[in-house]
């Protein structure tokens, strides 16, 4: 399991990498449109410039690049964990293939599923005063996708002898969208963005956020498949 754990850790770091990377040349651009729109609103109603603590040239390359380092290593490291767990008995196919898996179920689960209803929004967009409560419904989303998700699974599992295992996952896939619109109809819609804000820059920030979450989920399967498939083949060897 440490082995196992190390690897998850070094495919989610490499992945990490190569998201800071696409963040920094499809993201920042529109971050750096948002805080200039943010800018204008203060020079319209005479605000004075605050300091900047850490100013944007370090935000966007060492910030961004060792945040998305510790992200990677902490999304490995789950994944890792994850793949322990079912490979074999939930996913059963090769190591490539059922990392493969995973991750594509992953980020359906834990980013695209959240992200339809609470997608990510430039700076400027969104009343500081709420950022508590629309990180805590954020987090709640992505919770309750996780635990239907399993109870998906364990349907799918409880189905196989009886439907066969084509039959049995589109039920419980079926059950899982239909439960996912339920939670989505309940809880509240965060609409906050004013009126003038640039749409471009609107929704240029959110297709990098969710390239780059393609980008780190397809790199972490990828990478994590082929390191547990390489050592299993030099095992095998060995034996």
């Amino acid at each position: 399991m440490r082995t196992l754990l190390l690897r998850g850790m070094l495919a989610g770091v490499l992945a990490g990498l190569l998201y800071a990377v696409f963040a920094y040349l499809f993201g920042e651009p529109a971050v750096d449109g948002a805080i200039a729109f943010e800018d204008q609103l203060a020079a319209a109603a005479g605000e004075v410039p605050g300091e900047e603590l850490v100013s944007r040239g370090v935000q966007s390359t060492l910030g961004l690049g060792v945040a998305a380092l510790l992200y990677g290593a902490a999304v490995g490291g789950i994944f890792a964990l994850a793949y322990a767990f079912l490979a074999g008995r939930v996913i059963r196919f090769g190591p490539r293939g059922t990392a493969a898996t995973l991750a594509l179920l992953a980020f359906l689960v834990v980013i695209v599923v959240p992200f339809l209803k609470y997608p990510a929004n430039p700076p400027a967009s969104s009343i500081d005063d709420t950022i508590g409560q629309r990180t805590s419904l954020y987090v709640v989303m992505v919770v309750l996708s996780v635990l239907l998700a399993v109870g998906a699974g364990a349907l799918r599992e409880q189905l196989l002898g009886r439907l066969g295992g084509w039959n049995a996952t589109l039920v419980a896939a079926a059950a899982y969208i239909v439960l996912v619109g339920v939670v989505m109809v309940l809880l509240p819609t965060i609409d906050e963005t004013p009126a003038d804000f640039p749409a471009v820059v609107f929704y240029q920030f959110r297709l990098a956020s969710l390239g780059g979450h393609v980008v780190l989920w397809t790199a972490l399967g990828l990478i994590f498949g082929a390191l547990v498939d390489t050592h299993a083949r030099r095992a095998a060897a060995t034996a």
